[in-house]
Parts: C-alpha cells; sequence; structure tokens
C-alpha cells in the first residue's frame, strides 16, 4: 500500500507538471554544462522529470541488490554455522556416551 501510495503521488506530480508546462508555451534557454539549448517549457519540464524518475529507480535497484546479495551471504554463512554447529553436536554426544560407560565400567 505504500508503493501504491508513493506511485500516486509520482503520477500526479507528473500530470501537474505536464499541466504547468503545456500552459506556459514559452520557450526556454536552458544552459546546461556541455552546451545550451532552446527548449519548451513543458518539454523540459517532461524530460527532466522522466530523467529524475529513471534516475531514482536505478539507485534503488542498487540498493536493493546490494541487499539482496547481503542476504543471500548471511543465509549461506548461517547453513555453514548450522552445519558446523551440528557436526560438533554429534562429537559431544559421541564423547558424552563414551564417558557415560567408562564410569559405569
Amino acid at each position: 500500500m505504500k508503493y501504491f501510495l508513493i506511485l500516486l503521488l509520482a503520477v500526479a506530480f507528473f500530470i501537474i507538471s505536464i499541466t504547468l508546462g503545456s500552459s506556459n508555451d514559452q520557450v526556454i534557454t536552458f544552459n546546461y554544462l556541455i552546451a545550451k539549448g532552446d527548449f519548451s517549457l513543458s518539454t523540459l519540464l517532461a524530460s527532466l522529470f522522466g530523467v529524475g524518475f529513471v534516475l531514482g529507480w536505478l539507485v534503488c535497484a542498487v540498493f536493493y541488490l546490494r541487499v539482496i546479495v547481503s542476504l543471500k551471504n548471511a543465509r549461506r554463512k548461517i547453513r555453514r554455522l548450522e552445519s558446523q554447529l551440528g557436526a560438533g553436536e554429534s562429537h559431544i554426544s559421541d564423547s558424552t556416551s563414551l564417558v557415560t560407560t567408562q564410569n559405569k565400567e
């Protein structure tokens, strides 16, 4: 539900930016680092919002993949430790039964 509300908010923001941009037919000069260009305000708003949306998803995907890899490593470590614990318990039970039989004699 939380993600749906975030997506709904993003879509609403996009629609508002398109509406504001379409009502402003003004051509503006956009000066970016490499060059300078003349764009209509609606095109500039929509494209910059789209680029920001894609970059945001890419950043989230990178962090999500890092968490997935960390989780797999933790699960592998847990399995390894559980197998070591299981092998250690069988060794302890063998030595306990050996001590018990020696005490009875």
